[in-house]
C-alpha cells in the first residue's frame, strides 16, 4: 500500500454498481438460463473499462475493476473452485430475528434472492484457474487509459466462503478452512503477482458473529475467528503484507444491526492478520462512534486504516466537510500518513443489488474525494 506524505487518498471497498444489460446476463447465468459466455467476457471486459473511467472521473485515487465479472464478492468463488455440488445454505441474521417482516424484505431482495450457495461435498480445489487471470487482464488493460496512485483487486477470505458454503465434506472445520485457504491460494497470488494490491474480504470476522456463530459466546467466537485469519494468514504466506489490504464488516445490508460485535471485542484479532491496511466501516449509525477506539489503543507499527467516511445504504451524499471531519478524527489518533479514505462497503455486493442509485453513488464518491482535499489542506499545509 502507499502511503501517502502529501496528502490524504481515497479507495472504496470494492463491489460498484453494474450496467443493466450485464445485470440481466448475470442473473440468467445464475439461474441456470444458458447464456453466450464469449459475449458475457466481452461484456465484462467492456464493463471494467467503464468503470475505471468512472471511478477516476470521480476522484478516487486506489480503483478496481468494480467486481464486474462476479455474481457477489463471496459466492463467485462456486465458480471457480471445485467441491461445491451440495444443497444450498440457509442463514440466520441474528439482528432479523426480532423483525421478521424487515427480515422478508432483505431476503427478498432481487439479486440475494438469486444466490447460490451450494453445499461443499467433494474435495476442494481449482476449476478455474483462468477466471482469475481474466480479472487482472481487464483491470489493467482499463488502467491504461486513466491516472491512478494505484489499483486493488479483492477476493473472498477462506473464512467468509466458509460462511456462505456449509461444509458437508470434511471432518472437521479446521480441515474445510484449510482446503478453502490452499485453494484461493491461487487466486491471491495471480492478483498479487501482477503487481496489483489484493483486498481480502473478511466480514466473518464481524458479520460472521451474528450469521454464522450466532449460538456461540463473544469468547466462544473470538476462537473461531482466530482460526479464521490463521488461515488467511497462511492462504497469503507468499504475498508481501504491504502489498495486501482487508474488508472487515458487519453486513451490507439494511437491518437494525443492534446484535452487532463491536470493534472493541474484535480489533486484536482483526490485527493479527497479515495484511497491511485494514478498511471497516465507520459511517454508518452503528459504527460511527468506533473512531473512539483508537483513543485507547494503538496502531500496530505497519498498519494503516482505511475507514469508511461514506456509507454504502444511503443515498444522502455526504458533505465534503463532514468526510473532512471523519478523515480528521482518525487522523489525528493514528497519525495522517496512516490514513486512507475509504466507502463502509461495496455498492453493488451482489448483482443487482440497488439501495443506492448508481449516478448517487458516483456523486458520493466525489464528495469523499472533496472530503479528502479539505482535510489535506488541515493536515498537510
Amino acid at each position: 500500500m502507499l502511503r501517502s506524505t502529501t496528502r490524504f487518498l481515497t479507495t472504496h471497498t470494492g463491489s460498484l454498481p453494474r450496467p443493466e444489460d450485464l445485470i440481466r446476463t448475470m442473473y440468467a447465468k445464475e439461474e441456470g438460463v444458458p447464456v453466450d459466455r464469449a459475449g458475457l467476457a466481452q461484456r465484462v471486459r467492456s464493463a471494467v473499462a467503464e468503470v475505471v473511467q468512472k471511478q477516476a472521473k470521480a476522484g478516487v485515487d486506489w480503483i478496481n475493476d468494480g467486481e464486474m465479472s462476479k455474481p457477489s464478492y463471496a459466492t463467485y468463488v462456486k465458480d471457480r473452485l471445485k467441491g461445491f455440488g451440495g444443497t444450498g445454505n440457509t442463514f440466520v441474521y441474528g439482528d432479523l430475528v426480532e423483525f421478521p417482516n424487515l427480515g422478508k424484505r432483505v431476503f427478498g431482495d432481487p439479486g440475494r434472492s438469486r444466490r447460490k450457495t451450494p453445499a461443499c461435498n467433494a474435495p476442494i480445489g481449482v476449476a478455474d484457474a483462468q477466471a482469475a487471470r481474466t480479472d487482472v487482464d481487464n483491470l489493467k488493460a482499463a488502467l491504461k487509459d486513466v491516472k491512478s496512485e494505484g489499483a486493488f483487486m479483492s477476493a473472498a477470505s477462506p473464512g467468509v466462503v466458509s460462511l456462505f458454503f456449509r461444509n458437508d465434506h470434511y471432518p472437521s472445520f479446521e480441515k474445510y478452512i484449510f482446503a478453502i485457504a490452499d485453494a484461493m491460494r491461487h487466486e491471491y497470488e495471480t492478483v498479487a503477482k501482477a503487481g496489483i494490491t489484493l483486498q481480502i474480504d473478511c466480514p466473518d470476522l464481524a458479520m460472521g458473529r451474528h450469521i454464522q456463530y450466532y449460538d456461540l459466546s463473544v469468547p466462544e467466537f473470538r476462537k473461531r475467528a482466530q482460526m479464521h485469519v490463521e488461515a488467511l494468514n497462511h492462504a497469503t504466506a507468499n504475498i508481501p503484507a504491504e502489498q495486501l489490504r482487508m474488508h472487515v464488516c458487519w453486513g451490507n445490508y439494511e437491518g437494525p444491526h443492534h446484535c452487532d460485535v463491536p470493534l472493541a471485542d474484535i480489533v486484536d484479532i482483526v490485527f493479527k492478520a497479515r495484511p497491511s491496511a485494514i478498511s471497516f466501516e465507520a459511517a454508518n449509525p452503528r459504527h460511527a462512534h468506533e473512531w473512539t477506539l483508537f483513543e485507547s489503543i494503538k496502531l500496530p507499527d505497519g498498519k494503516m486504516l482505511i475507514p469508511g467516511v461514506l456509507e454504502s445504504k444511503s443515498n444522502f451524499i455526504e458533505h465534503p466537510d463532514l468526510v473532512a471531519q471523519r478523515i480528521a478524527r482518525y487522523a489525528n489518533l493514528v497519525g495522517r500518513e496512516n490514513v486512507i479514505a475509504g466507502s463502509d462497503c461495496g455498492y453493488g455486493t451482489w448483482v443487482g443489488q440497488a439501495a443506492v442509485d448508481p449516478d448517487v453513488v458516483w456523486a458520493k464518491l466525489a464528495a469523499m474525494a472533496e472530503g479528502a482535499r479539505i482535510a489535506s489542506r488541515k493536515f498537510w499545509k
